[in-house]
């Protein structure tokens, strides 16, 4: 919670009145929500963000590459391991407020052995992992950075496939920590057990291959 921001709220002489146009307007969001789950479809990456939906633009072949190659990774380890579930693209997650569809995430066994085959709307992951373009990256490092973090998502990335380079974040406490920002050696995930690969293998179909092989 944003404590100074409350406070903030409640110095002022007005502050029931601003409450009270703030849930007002929140009950309208809300009314719009529902009405976005009726119209959302299977075609399509679509968000909603503080009442506004968010249709995705298509995407480059260098973020695509990145993403199949970093999901074969994560979804081949974790399968063989038996370590839980791997959602990729039109997975929609629902927050308090917003409903996201990570590029990829994951659900440790525990919480994904709640789910069933026909779900469509889930909870918090455990791990979440964004691919930045053009058009998400405000967003990307902005609200769901945000976002994730209220929520204790524990883990986060963020790839940047231009630069072919991966920024991860660890949960301590109510923050994400920046553990490691690099686009050279070995990244270890605090939240899949023993998932360890070189940064590389996230950009490079060779030594994708080769990180498979010694899983």
């Amino acid at each position: 919670m944003n404590t100074r921001l409350l406070a903030d709220i409640l110095n002022q002489p007005d502050a029931y009145y601003l409450i009270e146009k703030a849930n007002n307007l929140l009950n309208q969001e809300r009314e719009c929500r529902l009405k976005f789950y009726d119209d959302v479809t299977e075609q399509g990456k679509v968000e909603f963000i503080n009442g506004e939906v968010i249709v995705h633009f298509p995407v480059t072949k260098r973020y695509n590459v990145a993403s199949g190659l970093l999901y074969r990774l994560l979804s081949i380890y974790s399968g063989k391991n038996n370590l839980g579930f791997v959602g990729i693209e039109k997975i929609m997650i629902t927050l308090t407020r917003n409903d996201y569809e990570p590029d990829i995430c994951f659900f440790r066994k525990e919480k994904s052995l709640t789910f069933t085959e026909d779900q469509t709307l889930f909870p918090a992951p455990d791990l979440v992992i964004e691919i930045l373009s053009d058009s998400t990256a405000k967003r990307d490092r902005g609200i769901k950075f945000k976002d994730y973090q209220a929520h204790k998502i524990e883990e986060y990335w963020i790839i940047d496939p231009e630069n072919q380079t991966l920024e991860q974040y660890h949960l301590k406490g109510n923050s994400y920590d920046l553990v490691l920002k690099s686009s050279q050696g070995l990244v270890t995930s605090f939240v899949v057990d023993g998932f360890q690969i070189p940064i590389l293998s996230i950009f490079d179909e060779v030594e994708n291959f080769k990180t498979i092989v010694g899983f």
